[in-house]
């Protein structure tokens, strides 16, 4: 069984609008429900567990039920961090979903996702530990300690960003979350990271430019002009 969280606790502060960024109307329907629409029509998901504000949550179950979102077992209340809340939503997974054995972890303000990406992540996490789309770096990346001076010269054709959603072995992944501190959880910047510093085998598949975070008005703008393309 596989089962995908959603995050959906992020405030969206880069923004500079009056809410999230998972939860702004694009053609009259929230960003979070287009990628609501995605798992819920991947053949390979079983469940799904929202992980969201308190405050918003209502607005996403009237959304979820109003496009059918029937995968949804559970909600689980945002962290302090984006992983603490994936750590609330493995929890969620533990309690209503037990017997999953793959998780997908990805974010609500990633509505472009395709199967292709799901699917290659899925099947990452069946032959390994672990899986998560990346795209190669294309500008020239220098490392510098204090902003102001080039410190180390990075080899271009060894970097690559990571994307969403990244997918594990849930009962590995969950354990590590339940032995590590509290601290270390609230450090960790990226969700294979607790996974790699711990063991775990993670693998790369091919992302997608296309697979963009919306993260600024720029985003919003980019992600409104390819629903024209679509439609």
């Amino acid at each position: 069984m596989n089962t995908a969280i959603i995050l959906a606790g992020g405030v969206g502060s880069r923004m500079g609008v009056d809410r999230p960024k998972q939860f702004l109307m694009v053609n009259d329907k929230p960003i979070i429900s287009y990628c609501f629409e995605i798992f819920q029509k991947h053949n390979e998901i079983d469940n799904i567990v929202v992980v969201v504000n308190d405050k918003w949550k209502s607005f996403v179950k009237e959304y979820a039920e109003k496009y059918n979102v029937t995968k949804i077992c559970g909600y689980a209340p945002a962290g302090e961090t984006r992983q603490h809340s994936i750590y609330n939503g493995l929890k969620c997974i533990d309690e209503n979903a037990g017997n999953t054995e793959i998780v997908i972890v990805h974010d609500a303000a990633r509505p472009l996702v395709s199967d292709e990406i799901i699917s290659d992540c899925i099947k990452g996490a069946t032959d390994y530990d672990g899986a998560m789309p990346v795209i190669s770096v294309k500008d020239t990346v220098y490392q510098s300690k204090d902003g102001k001076s080039i410190d180390k010269l990075l080899k271009r054709s060894q970097l690559f960003a990571g994307q969403a959603p990244e997918s594990f072995k849930f009962k590995k992944y969950f354990e590590i979350h339940n032995n590590v501190s509290d601290e270390e959880i609230g450090l960790t910047a990226g969700s294979s990271e607790i996974a790699y510093r711990h063991g775990m085998n993670i693998t790369m598949v091919k992302g997608s430019e296309r697979n963009l975070k919306i993260t600024t008005i720029e985003d919003l703008e980019t992600f409104e002009t390819i629903l024209k393309g679509v439609d």
